[in-house]
């Protein structure tokens, strides 16, 4: 790939010394998404990348610079070494530089805008002050983002406030270059202690607390992945945390170095963190859910999903296409404007997105919908009509299906209706119950093919094993055809799975194809069926408390379980 060709600017550039934050990527500050969007170059490892990359803008230049090989140390803390370029991006050249301040002196140059993203805070960051005073070397400007920082941000994510109404001193220690000195002034307190260190030196970091003074008993908290869907909490005492972590069968682990944050004090409310955990505690916290949808409408049922801890994994197993034929199409768009049709009703957001681009394809716009009354079936085709411009003249007040839509559609009148003709723009495989219902209620309809949805290709091969070998924790099905096509193209998902299907026609497809249905929308609407999956996770989530077992997912239960249908 060739080098890209960046806009021109002052002849040394700018820098944007930016913090990723902990891992959250709400976490991130407006002023770090404004200073993202603007960039022509991103320098960040890549742990940090999947954090800032999304809100920077198509085409910018993403630059990797590695640590060491044979560093263990934490994000941020390697020696980076040659520059790596994602090759998923456009590229900028760059000579081989020998550490992370060259690299980005380099990004630079040619008046390049370059955001050095790191994780947490860049005043935290080991490298970032030397990073800065390169800059002012070479005659750099540059600014400094603030993040939030991983010693204080995963407390708070943890449920573990760092002070009390005493306002207890908070000490902050990084293991990994701590003195014996400054063990024993934190082991002469009495406050709270932030500890970063590793998740195989946590025993090590409590004994040496211990032997500067703090009591065995005191209360301990420690939290690998914080702040993420992938964050776990230990809570025991500096002399119980090793056994804690043994019993839990986290160490001895290949993973024994990653990093974590452990929290130490007698007022650091760690006693508390039962009542205080609310990220960990959202209803589906840590839940791998497949969402098999079409890539476009699976964006706003993947952030829901998120909002209550769940980890989306989208998997479209329709795709959209053209009509073969569009021709009949393009007859019914000019018939919009020419004044043919008195209604146009949309059922789906396709249907929408399929007359939108053959607006615009004529350079129409939403004025062409003058004078004529507009349908729409559902909440998300409305709000696509009305990011549009358009306002639906008539919902469904009941079910939002075609059937709903007949209930409030009105009949035609001749004194009233001065043309009897209905425009319906849809898929090639759509049911008749509307067209019959319209013409039974007398009017004339053109049933249009705007769309076409065909099955998807079959997702990776690692996807479809954790389908058939129960590695989701929930499967959502918005459609009987969504039911079918991930069935022919993944597989049956595993008996462990828990099931939610958005009504009952999709339930009885569900049920065909031997799948036991555990959770129903209360109606059709996929918002509905998400609320519906958070509140099936609650109840078994207060289940398990209640029983005194510890609060599982479902793909933690022992395969071949079988699951109690839920009504």
């Amino acid at each position: 790939m060739s080098p890209t060709t960046l806009p021109a600017g002052p002849e040394h550039g700018h820098v944007t010394f930016l913090g990723a934050g902990p891992g959250d990527p709400g976490l991130l500050t407006l002023r770090a998404v404004e200073a993202l969007a603007n960039a022509d170059v991103l320098v960040a490892e890549h742990e940090v990348l999947d954090v800032v990359r999304p809100h920077a803008r198509p085409g910018v230049a993403v630059v990797h610079p590695d640590p060491s090989p044979s560093s263990d140390s934490f994000p941020g803390t390697g020696t980076p070494q040659l520059t790596v370029v994602d090759g998923a991006s456009t590229t900028v050249g760059l000579p081989a530089v020998r550490d992370a301040a060259h690299l980005v002196m380099e990004a630079a140059r040619g008046g390049r805008r370059v955001v050095r993203a790191v994780s947490g805070d860049p005043g935290l960051d080991t490298y970032a002050a030397e990073e800065m005073l390169a800059c002012v070397a070479a005659g750099v400007p540059f600014e400094v983002v603030p993040g939030v920082a991983a010693a204080v941000g995963v407390p708070a994510y943890a449920g573990v406030p760092l002070r009390d109404a005493q306002g207890a001193d908070v000490r902050f220690v990084d293991a990994r270059t701590a003195s014996d000195r400054c063990w024993t002034e934190v082991g002469a307190s009495d406050g709270t202690v932030v500890v970063s260190t590793s998740l195989d030196s946590v025993a090590s970091a409590a004994g040496e607390l211990v032997a500067a003074g703090r009591k065995p008993d005191t209360p301990m908290t420690v939290t690998v992945a914080g702040t993420t869907t992938r964050q776990r909490t230990w809570s025991a005492t500096l002399g119980t945390i090793a056994q804690t972590l043994k019993q839990a069968k986290v160490l001895p682990s290949p993973e024994g170095g990653r990093p974590v944050i452990a929290v130490v004090g007698e007022r650091s409310a760690a006693a508390q963190r039962d009542q205080l955990s609310w990220f960990e505690s959202k209803p589906l916290f840590g839940w791998k859910v497949l969402v098999p949808r079409t890539k476009e409408q699976g964006a706003a049922l993947s952030d829901q999903l998120r909002s209550y801890g769940a980890v989306p994994h989208e998997v479209p197993t329709i795709a959209v296409e053209p009509p073969r034929t569009p021709q009949q199409m393009e007859r019914a768009v000019k018939g919009l404007v020419t004044g043919r049709y008195e209604w146009i009703a949309f059922t789906s957001v396709n249907a929408v997105k399929a007359v939108r681009e053959k607006f615009e394809e004529y350079g129409l716009d939403a004025r062409a919908f003058a004078g004529i009354k507009v349908a729409a079936v559902g909440e998300q085709t409305a709000k696509a009509l009305v990011a549009f411009g358009v306002k639906p003249d008539l919902v469904p007040s009941g079910e939002q299906s075609a059937a709903g839509l007949l209930e409030d559609w009105p009949p035609y009148d001749p004194v009233f209706d001065p043309i009897d003709r209905v425009f319906l723009p849809r898929a090639d495989i759509a049911t008749e119950t509307l067209v019959a219902g319209l013409i039974e209620l007398g009017w004339e309809v053109d049933d249009v093919t705007a769309y076409r949805t065909v099955r998807a290709s079959p997702p990776p091969a690692d996807t479809r094993e954790a389908i058939k070998g129960g590695g989701f924790d929930a499967v959502l099905f918005t459609s009987s055809s969504t039911v079918r096509n991930l069935v022919g193209i993944a597989g049956k998902p595993h008996n462990v799975t828990v099931i939610a299907c958005i009504g009952p026609a999709t339930a009885k497809t569900a049920e065909e194809h031997g799948l036991r249905v555990d959770v129903m929308a209360p109606e059709p609407s996929v918002q509905k069926l998400a609320e519906a999956l958070a509140n099936f996770g609650l109840r078994r989530r207060a289940a398990a408390q209640e029983a005194g077992d510890p609060v599982t997912r479902p793909s933690e239960r022992r395969p071949g379980a079988r699951r109690r249908r839920t009504t």
